[in-house]
């Protein structure tokens, strides 16, 4: 069976207008390239990717904190309620196959470290550069061409 690619897209709930237009670039990105886009599911860059993946005609995963499927953005295709908050992070780290990190505080962070452990690529664009690990990317276009790449590496 083939199955579709499943891009993560993680970042701040809280973003100005140029990395919504960022992340909504990656969103768009991820669809054109048939694959499925997970998010946390809210506002921000999730809100964002979602919106760019969705008008591109692609699936949007999110993955919410709540235990109410109102509260995704409403890009999201298929909202997940988990009523686990913040631990959330880790099923979103678990599912994407690799994780573009745009922008983002704290939460964005944990995310990150959580993939890293688990052993995922992880592409960065304007956001934390603490691993070497973390490869950066300097525009949307890029962020999802390296995404795809490393998809394709065994």
């Amino acid at each position: 069976m083939n199955r579709k690619p499943i891009i993560g897209v993680i970042g701040g709930s809280s973003i100005s207008p140029e990395m919504y237009e960022l992340a909504k670039k990656v969103g768009k990105g991820i669809a054109q390239n048939d694959g499925i886009l997970i998010t946390g599911g809210l506002g921000g860059v999730m809100e964002a990717a979602s919106r760019g993946a969705s008008e591109a005609g692609g699936i949007v995963l999110g993955i919410l904190p709540g235990i109410n499927a109102g509260e995704a953005n409403p890009w999201v295709t298929i909202p997940i309620v988990t009523g686990i908050a913040d631990a959330r992070n880790t099923i979103i780290a678990r599912t994407a196959q690799v994780l573009i990190a745009i922008d983002g505080e704290y939460g964005t962070l944990s995310e990150i470290a959580f993939a890293l452990k688990f052993g995922k690529t992880v592409i960065g664009l304007k956001t934390w550069d603490i691993d070497p690990k973390i490869i950066q990317a300097k525009t949307p276009e890029e962020a999802v061409d390296l995404a795809f790449q490393y998809l394709a590496q065994p």
